[in-house]
């Protein structure tokens, strides 16, 4: 009985290891990974199993105090920047709805923020890093009047390659300073501090 188990998934478990698909495939390759890159892709698959969304499990978001307005928030977020040194570069308000249900975003805007000699570092290291600047935190508003700062995570940004590529340290300590004050700044200015 059980030879023609095996021999009745054996087709199967052959057309799998062949397919390219496998998880077999990218295993091999994650474990190539520093254990920063591992740890890094674990967390991401973690709340990405745990949500089922990607783009949430590639960002952080912030509760906004109910005593903190949203110019407040915007004031506190350019006041960090400077200190972070960080520029405040820009915002943009996405849009407004009148009306909206409890569960949907009613008010949408976006923060701005850059950081010109690390962001030529990190240029020069890839120019695909583009896709991440200037660095983003946007504050949403919901029907019922939640309201979240949303930033990337930038974990993998810094961990997630492989020795192929390696950052250099002096790189590397850059921008786990921009990490940083993208971590706090939504942090601070959403608790009010």
């Amino acid at each position: 009985m059980l030879k023609r188990i095996l021999i009745g998934l054996s087709p199967i478990l052959i057309a799998t290891m062949f397919s390219g698909c496998t998880m077999m495939k990218m295993g091999v390759a994650y474990m190539g990974f520093p254990s920063e890159a591992q740890t890094a892709y674990a967390e991401m698959m973690g709340n990405l199993s745990k949500t089922g969304d990607p783009a949430q499990a590639m960002m952080k978001e912030w509760k906004v105090a109910d005593d903190v307005s949203e110019e407040d928030v915007f004031e506190a977020m350019r006041e960090y920047a400077g200190e972070y040194n960080m520029r405040f570069v820009g915002e943009k308000n996405m849009f407004t709805i009148e009306n909206g249900k409890p569960d949907e975003i009613v008010h949408a805007r976006i923060g701005e923020f850059c950081s010109l000699s690390i962001a030529k570092k990190m240029f020069n290291h890839s120019r695909y890093y583009g896709g991440f600047m200037p660095c983003r935190i946007v504050y949403v508003e919901y029907g019922n009047g939640d309201r979240y700062l949303i930033s990337m995570d930038m974990t993998l940004a810094l961990y997630g390659g492989t020795d192929k590529k390696p950052i250099s340290p002096d790189l590397l300590e850059d921008m786990k300073s921009v990490k940083t004050a993208m971590e706090e700044i939504p942090r601070m200015a959403a608790a009010g501090e």
